[in-house]
């Protein structure tokens, strides 16, 4: 096992990439989780550990789009509620699962994002904007239900469905990320305190890893070059194959 100054520095690089990634794309956690896999963590400690960067990413990228004023507080906050609800149940859910399943299901997770990630719903789908209201907003808050379990059972490549049900709800991109990191914040807040509860979160490697993500999530709400975003999701995507194949050979 490396020694902790080397660990932190390693963490703080991939959190700094990490938090660059989840704020101008999302799926970050892709490459951060299992690096905390590979550095010794227990795979709920893993979990529990990068709910701590995921929550220092999301208030510095907050701060910076509340500096732009473009945050949408009241759908954000209405998005919000079911996700906190889903994220309780997802975290609870997480801390009992054995290590080799959940390498097996975050390695399956992952090559399910690949298509999501191939897909690119940021660009194949356009804002068509309505009321909010009805059936648009009962499938808004199931979507944000879904989200929230799934983000608190393992956080990992739930930006892209954030921005998948908002374009598909018809917000447009700017609205999108400012409503993502928000919400992401919120919930990611009622998940930390599970795992707190059960023990599995390492705040040192946490802290670590999360001031790399303050500061790629900082400069990430200031970078939106559309060469960025082309170049993110082809490395993302050949960490995300590497990984993948890595964690199932682990947990055989």
């Amino acid at each position: 096992m490396l020694p902790l100054p080397a660990q932190l520095v390693i963490l703080f690089g991939v959190g700094a990439l990490s938090g660059f990634i989840n704020i101008l794309a999302g799926g970050g956690s892709l490459l951060a989780l299992p690096v905390l896999i590979f550095l010794g963590l227990p795979a709920a400690a893993a979990n529990g550990t990068n709910r701590i960067a995921i929550l220092i990413q999301n208030i510095v990228a907050v701060a910076g789009f509340h500096q732009l004023n473009v945050l949408p507080w009241r759908i954000s906050l209405l998005a919000a509620i079911p996700a906190i609800i889903g994220a309780i149940i997802g975290a609870n859910l997480a801390v009992d699962v054995p290590d080799a399943l959940f390498k097996q299901i975050l390695a399956g997770i992952m090559i399910a994002v690949l298509v999501l990630i191939g897909f690119d719903p940021s660009k194949r789908f356009r804002a068509n904007p309505k009321p909010l209201a009805g059936a648009r907003l009962v499938f808004f808050m199931i979507g944000y239900f879904g989200i929230g379990l799934f983000g608190g059972f393992i956080q990992a490549g739930v930006g892209f469905l954030i921005i998948s049900l908002m374009l598909l709800s018809g917000f447009d991109l700017v609205k999108t990320n400012a409503v993502k990191v928000l919400v992401t914040l919120i919930f990611t807040v009622a998940a930390l305190i599970v795992f707190i509860l059960h023990g599995e979160v390492n705040y040192l490697l946490g802290i670590g890893l999360g001031l790399g993500s303050a500061a790629g999530g900082w400069l990430g709400t200031r970078f939106a070059v559309k060469k960025g975003h082309d170049w993110i999701r082809v490395f993302v995507i050949m960490m995300v194959i590497i990984f993948a194949g890595k964690l199932l050979w682990d947990s055989l």
